[in-house]
């Protein structure tokens, strides 16, 4: 896997044309809001305009932006699932045109009702374009690639909203008397770009092509609001982006305030400051791919709360800057400026490690048929998450007489208090953090065959070597899905461990004379899963090696595959084999020299040791024995050697 790179999807089609229409349309709202809010200072400049409007109007647009989202996301969500994909951003894009010739009369006749018209008109257009935006991602991308895609995706949009509000705050500043001409051809010519561009992206079905759509918004979004809170885990992955949306919304609203005030800074230094930011986000971003092992790893989530929650309380705590009236160049040689740009720049890198995990989760573990309308109701949790943080970070700061670094503090507080909240809920985030924290920390992994032979999805029998008590994280950290693991029961009942395979959702098995009861709910509970269309992992050594050689495979994985057989489901059976992993502390080598199941462990010889991880073609469960796999994995196994 060392060989791949999440930016060769910017070179194929499937990808390219897509992720370019989505960031084109970011970077065209905010060149519109923008260059609204320059109209109304070169109005108020004018004297065309009184202060006291000017301040209505900028409060009002922020509001006639979002209303779209609580009224038509319902709708939307309906549209995406039954309508091909390609084709309705094809619609949108068309809409933006439209839309975008209407502001244009508005600059050029500076008519602030119209421009709010046309803002309102691209609300409804964002609020269309929302669902399609991720639910078309699992369609065109591997599950391997979810993560990756997922953080170009946010990398695109933070880079794009940046240089949209840049460039439209620069149109009225540069273009002087012309602002307004400058304006209108800017927004038009950038959605008709934005529309020639959809017109490449390859046609992807209806995820739910029968579906009737309900027009009536106010019980259609009660009913994708239910559907999003279905799974546990989806549930609260939605609440975790709603929460990133309250917190940027805090921090970037009250961004430029802060800048002049704490920083002693010019409306420059804001750019730099947001700008910093942006770019942390987009770095946080790219990199989940590379930490995640191009799997969708929710690992991340917990260390992105924790550094984005630290990183916000320590800005809270920076000192106050006396000087005024500073360049970009000026503040950063005040005592403490430093300081200031390495937490936003943190809380924009943890920011990244926090949501594109959350993304690839929703997108994984939700029905394709249902993931449209999933994304509407995210949507509309996050309006409501938005308009609370606008709202309360005002009425703190104007009822209680705080400071931004005292709101500052309270988030980063609130912070901690709902990640933990979220965690305890749902602890699977939690585990696997800490499985993520131990594999990556110990171990290297190197790949061979998984992406090609691993199903992307439907039910396989995953078989492997068992060497360690570390095979299952390790396995879990190689494979871009979740994996249900059959383990023996008094590994799975191991203190600590145990908490983590529960939470893992693993299978406990035991011998037919140890405890019958215990195997026959372990092959039930297999079958149920594998019907489900999951994936499953036994070890048929039925035990940890000894001496570092493959042990014979016992029969029970034939016994799965006959009763998956005997209700018509013929189960793929994936070989694969674990190599480097004998004489670990986590293995038996030293067994005979201690007493217990683990005998006697020793300190690890080296950390980030190099693991490997092999998988061979698939074999039709009716071709599956227990002798043919054995030799699959012998041979997988000695091909590494």
């Amino acid at each position: 896997m060392s060989g791949h790179s999440q930016f060769n999807l910017l070179t194929q089609r499937r990808f390219l044309p897509y992720f370019s229409v989505q960031a084109l349309g970011a970077f065209n709202d905010n060149v519109f809001r923008q260059a609204i809010i320059g109209l109304l200072a070169a109005m108020a400049t004018a004297g065309t305009l009184d202060p006291a409007t000017r301040g209505t109007y900028t409060q009002l647009a922020p509001a006639v932006f979002i209303l779209p989202y609580f009224l038509f996301s319902s709708i939307a969500g309906q549209f995406a699932e039954c309508t091909e994909k390609s084709k309705l951003i094809r619609i949108t894009t068309a809409m933006e045109i439209a839309i975008m010739s209407l502001a244009a009369v508005g600059f050029l006749l500076q008519n602030m009702v119209v421009l709010l018209v046309a803002l309102f008109a691209t609300g409804v257009q964002s609020t269309l374009f929302g669902p399609v935006k991720y639910s078309i991602l699992p369609s065109v991308l591997k599950p391997e690639e979810l993560t990756g895609g997922n953080g170009l995706v946010e990398m695109g949009t933070s880079i794009a909203v940046l240089l949209g509000m840049l460039f439209g705050g620069l149109i009225f500043a540069v273009a002087g008397a012309y602002g307004t001409q400058v304006a209108a051809v800017a927004v038009i010519a950038l959605a008709i770009t934005g529309n020639l561009l959809s017109r490449a992206i390859p046609a992807v079905p209806a995820s739910a092509p029968d579906l009737k759509v309900q027009w009536n918004p106010l019980p259609e979004s009660i009913a994708i609001l239910k559907l999003a809170r279905k799974q546990l885990a989806v549930r609260n992955a939605i609440l975790g982006v709603s929460w990133f949306w309250f917190t940027g919304t805090v921090l970037t609203g009250n961004l430029p305030v802060y800048a002049e005030t704490h920083l002693g800074g010019t409306p420059t230094l804001y750019v730099f400051a947001l700008a910093v930011f942006s770019i942390g986000v987009g770095a946080g971003s790219l990199l989940c791919e590379k930490l995640s092992g191009r799997t969708v790893e929710i690992g991340l989530v917990p260390l992105g709360a924790i550094g984005m929650s630290a990183c916000i309380v320590h800005l809270g705590y920076a000192p106050k800057i006396t000087a005024q009236g500073l360049d970009v160049a000026d503040f950063l040689q005040q005592s403490g400026a430093w300081r200031v740009v390495l937490d936003l720049a943190g809380v924009g890198l943890f920011s990244g490690f926090y949501v594109v995990p959350l993304f690839a989760l929703i997108q994984s573990r939700t029905p394709k048929q249902e993931l449209s309308r999933v994304i509407a109701g995210m949507n509309i949790q996050n309006a409501v998450f938005i308009v609370l943080a606008a709202v309360g970070g005002v009425a703190l700061q104007q009822t209680l007489g705080w400071s931004i670094p005292q709101l500052l503090l309270a988030l980063g507080v609130a912070s901690v208090a709902v990640a933990a909240w979220i965690f305890s809920i749902v602890p699977e985030f939690l585990m696997r953090f800490l499985s993520w924290l131990l594999v990556r920390t110990l171990y290297r992994l190197k790949l061979h065959g998984i992406e090609r032979h691993v199903p992307d999805e439907g039910a396989a029998l995953l078989v492997c070597n068992h060497v360690s008590f570390m095979d299952a994280l390790i396995l879990s950290a190689c494979i871009p899905r979740p994996v249900r693991f059959v383990m023996y029961y008094k590994i799975f009942n191991i203190p600590v461990m145990r908490w983590i395979f529960k939470t893992a959702k693993a299978i406990p098995i035991a011998g037919a004379r140890e405890n019958p009861d215990v195997m026959q709910r372990a092959f039930d509970e297999v079958d149920a899963v594998l019907a489900e269309g999951e994936l499953v992992c036994i070890f048929p050594e039925g035990a940890l090696t000894k001496d570092g050689h493959i042990a014979p495979f016992k029969s029970g994985m034939e016994r799965i595959l006959q009763r998956a057989a005997a209700r018509g489901q013929d189960v793929p059976v994936v070989p694969m084999a674990l190599q480097n992993m004998w004489g670990s502390m986590w293995s038996r080598r030293n067994a005979a020299a201690g007493n217990g199941l683990l005998g006697r462990m020793r300190v690890p010889r080296r950390l980030r040791a190099p693991i490997e991880v092999h998988a061979a073609p698939p074999i039709a469960g009716h071709l599956a024995t227990a002798a043919t796999l054995e030799q699959h994995v012998r041979t997988l196994r000695g091909d590494a050697a």
